[in-house]
């Protein structure tokens, strides 16, 4: 295990860099994206940051603002650094869950189940569509990696107020404060905790010095980690600003709700299998080993965690697939028991080695060719003469690609010249059952917004749009306020010129196909048919 860490950084540096596709709209929008903003200047926020309570800390996207600072002030911004270098970050990031995977394998499981649980993990689906990429979740999954690793697990030991490095009080401390960093970038991570700590102060309880220690470590802890971040939210926002208090708030509001309500089930049936993927025979097989009478009682306890988890995370409405990302380290940790012990039910070593590699083309696939359409073509906006250039509007479901962390352009810093349709929440205490965002009003009737919402001619100075979408805190007094003028370029998905009139309606104003890119599948029907640029001629 001597060359894990340079393995491990192989692995997943690698992954970031060549991955070229889309995945999830937080990964520009709630971390690239701010930072961005808040180094040079312009870029998108959303709701999230602009509400009047707003509801993410800028802990997680300032990791990004050291380089887009550095690429500043060396004059790099322009450069394919721009990109190359928050990848390399994460890359970063998403190796210290391989890393300290095996010490927590170790701790768990014993020596002779690690690389089992590294093979595990540097073969998983999801790891490799998800853990290099700048997603807070990816980066809250390596974070409680890392604490569970140093997780006072044997709690049968002595000498916790011992100053020796080899104490639990140390391990303690160590595990507290990335566990608080955890609940810092996702303060739902505290599911996790409350399920560890309760069990450890259940099974020190008749050793009240130990209790002591525990408390005190993971108070002294978290109320510093608190300061800090209520210190730089306020700094950021330019007032006191609680944001886990306001993410709370809101998350038990309807707002949640609106962006989809998902089956009890959902992680059972369909989240685990998709995080699992070629590892879930034996991760089901390593659970049921876990309830063995003569399983490790740490095996029962990480067999615990992953239940409770996602119990409570199946009480809200709104599901994803990456909000148990940090349950995937002892899913494999579990897989490996099965993995190693069970080889009487479990086939040949070589057999067994293969079906989990399956996984690797699919881990090719999704990080080539699914969704790289929406990346490549920001990369040819970006580099568009200014004369081509004048104005942009995207015709698509809101956040389909990055913004300006990728198109880094200036010039088109006015949301009036640079804009896409909007998706925000009903923020304004409307029915979430009938409410409709831009989005949704858009591809309702397509040729009607584009023929009642813009003007019958394109201007040929492109003027700025009057309303292009909505902004937080905008009284209006209409529902659906949105004014367009005509851009310069129209960028949508080719299944909008599928919808009668509309191909026509483009082809008459004066706008032909300038550019296009379709790779893959789509189960979306509004993201079929490839990217498509339109330029008024």
């Amino acid at each position: 295990m001597r060359y894990l860490p340079l393995a491990a950084l192989g692995v997943r540096i690698g992954i970031a860099l060549v991955t070229s596709t889309f995945f999830q709209p937080d990964e520009y929008y709630q971390s690239l994206e701010v930072a961005h903003h808040l180094v040079f200047g312009y870029g998108q926020l959303t709701w999230e940051w602009l509400a009047p309570k707003p509801i993410r800390s800028i802990v997680y996207p300032a990791l990004n603002v050291p380089i887009y600072w550095m690429l500043k002030v060396l004059d790099l911004d322009g450069t394919s650094a721009l990109v190359w270098g928050p990848k390399l970050l994460h890359g970063v990031i998403a190796a210290c869950t391989d890393i300290w995977l095996a010490r927590f394998t170790r701790r768990v499981a014993g020596e002779r189940y690690v690389g089992a649980a590294l093979f595990f993990s540097l073969t998983s689906f999801f790891h490799g569509l998800s853990l290099s990429r700048s997603i807070s979740n990816s980066a809250e999954t390596s974070l409680t990696t890392i604490a569970l690793s140093y997780w006072p697990w044997e709690t049968n030991l002595r000498g916790w107020s011992s100053p020796s490095s080899q104490s639990p009080r140390n391990d303690i401390w160590k595990a507290s404060l990335f566990a608080g960093l955890a609940c810092v970038i996702r303060p739902t991570n505290a599911i996790i905790w409350v399920y560890m700590f309760s069990w450890l102060l259940c099974t020190l309880r008749k050793r009240p010095a130990d209790i002591f220690w525990v408390i005190f470590a993971a108070f002294s802890v978290g109320s510093c980690l608190l300061l800090v971040m209520v210190a730089l939210d306020s700094l950021y926002y330019g007032k006191l600003t609680l944001t886990p208090v306001n993410f709370l708030l809101t998350n038990i509001s309807s707002v949640s709700i609106f962006y989809g309500r998902s089956a009890w089930h959902y992680y059972i049936s369909q989240a685990v299998p998709i995080l699992a993927m070629t590892a879930l025979p034996w991760v089901l097989h390593g659970a049921y080993l876990a309830t063995g009478p003569t399983t490790p009682n740490s095996l029962k306890v990480l067999l615990g965690l992953i239940a409770w988890t996602i119990l409570i995370y199946s009480l809200a409405g709104h599901k994803e697939w990456r909000f148990i990302h940090p349950l995937l380290p002892p899913m494999h940790i579990l897989a490996s028991t099965s993995f190693v012990d069970g080889r009487h039910v479990s086939g040949t070593l070589l057999a067994r080695g293969l079906f989990t590699m399956l996984s690797i083309p699919a881990i090719v696939y999704v990080a080539l060719f699914h969704g790289r359409a929406q990346i490549e073509v920001l990369h040819y906006l970006r580099f568009l003469p200014p004369e081509n250039s004048v104005s942009i509007g995207f015709l698509m479901p809101c956040h389909s690609t990055p913004w300006q962390a990728y198109l880094h352009r200036p010039d088109l810093v006015e949301d009036a010249m640079l804009w896409a349709l909007g998706c925000e929440p009903p923020l304004q205490g409307q029915d979430v059952t009938t409410y409709k965002d831009q989005t949704d009003v858009f591809y309702e009737s397509p040729l009607q917004y584009l023929t009642t919402r813009f003007p019958e001619q394109v201007a040929a100075t492109f003027p700025p749009s009057p309303l292009p979408r909505f902004m937080p805190g905008l009284d209006t007094g209409e529902l659906y306020p949105w004014r367009h003028e005509w851009p310069q370029n129209l960028v949508f998905f080719g299944a909008l010129l599928e919808t009668p009139g509309v191909r026509q309606l483009l082809l008459d104003l004066g706008y032909n196909e300038v550019w296009k890119a379709e790779y893959g599948w789509e189960g979306d029907d509004r993201r079929k048919g490839g990217v498509r640029v339109w330029r008024y001629m």
